[in-house]
Parts: C-alpha cells; structure tokens; sequence
C-alpha cells in the first residue's frame, strides 16, 4: 500500500506546474476562446465572379439521352460472345430531332423524342400525348 501511494505521488504534478501549464493553454487558446461573447455576423460575398460558376454548374453539360415523352432511357445489356463470354454494353433510345405540327398552337414544335414516341404521337396525336407526359408544348 506504502508503494502504491509512493507511486502516485511520483507521477503527480507539483501545482507550480500544473498554474504553469495552465497559463501557457490559456494563451494558446486551448482552455476557453478569447472570442466568446462577441457577436459575429457573416457578411454576403460582394464577388460577382462567384454567380456566374455557379449558374454554369448548375446547367447539365450534355442532354440526357432520355425520351422526354415515354422516359425510355439507356439500357445495360450483355454482348454475350460465341464462347458464352459476356460484356456489358450500353443500348441507346433511339432519340431523334424532330420539327412536328402543333394543331393547337398553330406552329411546328422541335421535339427530341424517340421513334417509339413518334409512333404513339402519330396514333394519339401530340396535345393527348405531350398532356399524358406532363409537357407544356408552349415553352417548346
């Protein structure tokens, strides 16, 4: 027990120490901030050079190759080989541009739609189709 409290005692720090260590954290920063209590407020970058980038990041780089009309998109297939080794490959829509008469509007419309699109727009007609997809064939 005398060895254990010996111990002890051995590893402590004498107090001139510890108000030493102390006063040294303090001006580091460490033990409190000298900013507390102060109110801080965060002014708006006044950089008009910042807008620009991030109206640029915003707008896509290329047009999705998706069928606003019947969402048809790229599909994943195998190129399977005669040795039954497989591949994966892309399958594209196949997404054409398309100048078509709008009854309604009494104007042609540029579309890029699909060819299966084109097909069901020329049973249908474009208002049902473009108002079963949710289009609004006026910003077109």
């Amino acid at each position: 027990m005398a060895t254990a409290t010996l111990l002890s005692s051995s590893f402590a720090m004498p107090a001139a120490a510890r108000r030493a260590s102390s006063s040294s954290s303090a001006s580091l920063g460490f033990a409190t901030s000298q900013l507390a209590g102060l109110s801080l407020s965060a002014a708006a970058p006044t950089s008009t050079a910042a807008a620009p980038l991030l109206k640029r990041q915003l707008q896509p780089i290329v047009a999705r190759r998706v069928c606003p009309f019947t969402d048809k998109k790229t599909n994943r297939a195998n190129k399977v080989s005669f040795s039954n080794h497989k591949t994966k490959k892309q399958q594209f829509v196949n997404l054409q541009y398309k100048k078509l008469w709008w009854e309604a509007g009494k104007r042609f419309v540029k579309l890029r739609l699909s060819t299966k699109a084109l097909k069901t727009i020329e049973k249908h007609g474009l208002d049902a189709v473009a108002r079963k997809a949710g289009i609004d064939l006026n910003k077109k």
